[in-house]
């Protein structure tokens, strides 16, 4: 199986008007690591741009017309996809994964549109993976405590994963780390008391 991890920063919360500033992930096949990527850009559009984004993201507009265009950060992010994935190939894609990963698919799909590409499924598939759908469900079999909120910073905190939050990578290191914790208590006799992210 080949996996998409990634993760998005953004100039706002509206895929079409915002755009992606870093896109960071793993690429994982078969289980395995075998490539990270941490893609820094300018966004298309500076005439829509959040100040709570810039805030969020420990950015400002100086810093953001420093990065490369987003057509060269396309150019380099479709490079590294073309490695792993026959565009040509229906069954050869990646499954895409992250935490509330349908916000980065929304941001990654009008991405590629304003890169005149309309072919996003040609890298990815429609199969989500995502650790955040998990968490009630290992709250309902009793398997984790009902966690006060379900924000990936409260779920490494419970679990002792490092995370520095709102950095594309930070977060999509966590994530994995984060289904990895999720599907063994899913599938094993394991149950998570909470004492994982404690002392």
């Amino acid at each position: 199986m080949k996996v998409l991890y990634f993760d998005v920063e953004t100039t706002g919360t509206d895929s079409v008007s915002n755009d992606i500033i870093q896109i960071a992930g793993l690429v994982e096949i078969h289980g395995n690591v075998v490539e990270t990527f941490d893609i820094k850009m300018q966004p298309f559009n500076y005439d829509d741009i959040s100040p709570e984004a810039l805030e969020v993201n420990n950015t400002t507009l100086k810093t953001l017309r420093s990065y490369q265009s987003p057509q060269e950060a396309y150019v380099k992010f479709i490079n590294m996809l073309i490695k792993y994935v026959d565009p040509y190939n229906k069954k050869d894609k990646f499954y895409p994964a992250g935490y509330n990963v349908v916000f980065d698919i929304d941001f990654l799909r009008n991405f590629f549109l304003k890169n005149d590409n309309k072919y996003y499924g040609s890298w990815l598939n429609n199969r989500k993976v995502d650790p955040l759908y998990l968490l009630p469900i290992l709250e309902y079999r009793e398997r984790i405590p009902i966690l006060e909120n379900h924000k990936l910073s409260t779920v490494c905190e419970h679990f002792g994963i490092e995370i520095n939050a709102h950095d594309a990578l930070s977060d999509i290191k966590a994530t994995r780390e984060v289904l990895i914790d999720l599907l063994l208590l899913l599938v094993g006799d394991r149950k998570d008391d909470g004492s994982k992210g404690k002392g």
